[in-house]
């Protein structure tokens, strides 16, 4: 099994619930979930750049966007054939203009859940 990391916003209301609901799909504690949030965080990219975009990395390649959705969803048992859909490079194009689309929106959800 892959090994799966993922770094998130823990100030973003809406991170934090759907990193809560991931980490309840994760049942067999696959991934490993790092906040970003605090000033002092360790990140290996630019920290404001991860912190616009979902990043994960699958065995050590840094992922960026739907392709890291696609990753977590690879080893949540649930979520496994949605992840291994998203491996079709169409799929994965179409997966990354709706995430682009999302992240118009999502100051907008955040304000809503905050």
């Amino acid at each position: 099994m892959a090994k799966v990391t993922v770094w998130y916003d823990g100030a973003c209301p809406l991170c934090i619930r759907e990193i809560a609901l991931m980490r309840w799909l994760d049942a067999q504690h696959s991934i490993e979930f790092l906040d970003i949030a605090p000033a002092d965080a360790v990140c290996p990219l630019d920290r404001q750049l991860m912190l616009a975009r979902f990043h994960a990395s699958e065995d050590g390649v840094i992922l960026s966007g739907a392709a890291a959705f696609a990753a977590m969803w690879r080893v949540i048992p649930l979520l496994k054939p949605l992840g291994f859909i998203a491996r079709n490079r169409r799929v994965l194009q179409l997966l990354e203009r709706l995430y682009n689309r999302f992240l118009i929106i999502r100051p907008r959800l955040q304000k809503l859940l905050g």
